[in-house]
């Protein structure tokens, strides 16, 4: 007899549970939403529900838009905004906390737990001056970042639904509000610890130590306080660093590595100026906000490094500086390790080999002099098969560099000599790990544009195509393209 599968709630059956918010009031303040004005919803991402366990008949609830605007609450949500504090450009802010965003409750479904999180709620005891509302441009982008990185492999928050409203929102010019849902499996920070610390809370950290090992560390549980900080530790340093080896091979840019927006279980966290590459440019910086490129792409596995020294300070108060150091010397060793692994297999190479660290290196160096398109000359290299001419590779590169491609596809060649499986098996692999379709910021720019106009159809096709990025998509090539000049380095704030 067949298992029964799982069960489908309504939204009505959706009850929220509030494990974070009772963990008691030094964590944060129960804040109640201000709703946006005629709140519409505008997308609804089903591949969420499903995960939240949500019945897909219930897309077409009216009740969405109420749920999303902050007008009605799941039940049993308790909507509490997070207190915490962090390193903003490398300095430390003790004024932290959810401005703009609230916790509204957990979701349990199939043994995991998933936090709710909506964002552009309105003001909260941490709005400090701001006005604790977000935008439709920077919601479309958090929506379609989360979409993206998970399809590519790479651990990331996500978001159930975005709505508009009518209100005006005021920042470099005048905007409209929208809201988000923001799905993860936690909300948690190093800044959290980091409050913690700084402000002696030192039974309040050993609390919120505990909360993070039942939750993803449960085989630690029973273990002294210091046992499980250590394992805490370790988990968040390797997490970390499979995360920024990630985002150096698919080429993203988060543009604002702060360690409040560092997750503490390693998800891609806290959208603002984010970019992924057009060309191969590895000073990179996406944030016109960061005039020293602190927050570079190049510069990221660095920064994410610092931030976690951030983290192990705040740890301090419960291991030792031997330990400490022991853990964050993982860091290293494992980004190179996973990076290599990922760019042997955007290479095509499964197997590994002494030269393939110094192939790669010297292919990313022919694309950076050459201003080589990144995904397109991996996609590209995907259906290379040794053709001489290369032609398709030959016409992403300048002809100033046809000689140095030459030189490298002939190392290629021979590297691909040691490969045991078919030249067939080793083309669909590459096409499955290097994506055709990536969200370039021209791109999220022409969604937001037709959606500030009132035209969603956009924001849903490239939804759909992020979401299955390594397929072909006959007809819709135009949204695989490369931008113009103008296209590229679009300037793009924090401010959302």
């Amino acid at each position: 007899m067949s298992k029964p599968g799982p069960s489908k709630k309504s939204l009505k059956q959706l009850h929220l549970q509030h494990h974070y918010a009772d963990l008691g009031e030094v964590f944060g303040t129960f804040t109640a939403p201000t709703p946006i004005r005629n709140p519409h919803i505008i997308h609804i991402n089903k591949s969420v529900m499903r995960l939240l366990g949500i019945d897909p008949a219930e897309a077409d609830n009216p009740d969405w838009a109420q749920l999303t605007s902050g007008n009605k609450l799941f039940s049993g949500s308790k909507p509490f905004a997070m207190k915490y504090t962090g390193h903003q450009f490398g300095g430390y802010n003790p004024e932290l906390g959810d401005g703009r965003a609230l916790l509204l409750g957990e979701v349990e479904n199939e043994g995991k737990r998933w936090d709710l999180h909506l964002k552009g709620a309105g003001k909260t005891p941490y709005s400090r001056f701001g006005d604790g509302r977000a935008v439709l441009r920077s919601t479309i982008r958090e929506y379609l970042a989360g979409e993206a990185l998970t399809a590519l492999g790479i651990r990331s928050t996500r978001a159930l639904c975005i709505a508009g409203s009518s209100e005006p929102v005021a920042r470099e010019t005048m905007e409209t509000g929208a809201a988000l849902i923001r799905v993860a499996r936690s909300h948690i920070r190093f800044g959290h610890f980091e409050y913690l610390f700084y402000t002696r809370q030192l039974e309040a950290q050993k609390k919120l130590v505990e909360f993070v090992c039942a939750e993803f560390l449960p085989e630690s549980i029973d273990k002294p306080i210091q046992d499980q900080a250590e394992a805490l530790l370790r988990f968040t340093v390797r997490r970390s660093a499979e995360l920024a080896a990630g985002w150096q091979s698919v080429g993203f840019a988060h543009g604002v590595l702060n360690t409040d927006n560092m997750s503490i279980i390693g998800d891609t966290f806290d959208f603002g100026p984010y970019g992924f590459l057009d060309d191969y440019e590895p000073g990179f910086i996406c944030n016109h906000s960061d005039h020293t490129g602190r927050y570079a792409f190049d510069a990221q596995p660095g920064v994410v490094l610092w931030n976690l020294n951030a983290l192990a300070h705040a740890f301090s108060s419960l291991l030792d500086t031997e330990v400490l150091k022991d853990c964050l010397g993982q860091f290293q060793p494992l980004l190179i390790e996973h990076y290599a692994e990922l760019m042997r297999a955007k290479m095509g190479l499964a197997a590994e080999d002494d030269g393939d660290q110094q192939l790669c290196a010297d292919l990313l160096q022919l694309l950076e002099q050459g201003r080589v398109d990144y995904s397109l000359f991996f996609r590209a290299l995907s259906h290379y098969s040794g053709e001489r001419p290369a032609a398709t590779l030959e016409s992403l590169v300048p002809p100033s560099e046809h000689d140095a491609l030459g030189s490298w596809l002939r190392r290629y060649d021979q590297r691909l000599q040691k490969e045991t499986r078919p030249a067939q098996d080793r083309s669909r692999a590459m096409l499955a790990t290097n994506p055709k379709f990536v969200l370039r910021n021209y791109l999220a720019q022409r969604v937001i544009e037709a959606a500030e106009a009132g035209d969603y159809q956009p924001l849903g096709i490239l939804f759909d195509l992020l979401q299955a990025p390594f397929a072909e998509h006959p007809g819709f090539e135009a949204w695989a393209e490369a931008p113009t000049d103008a296209g590229k380095h679009l300037p793009i704030s924090c401010s959302s």
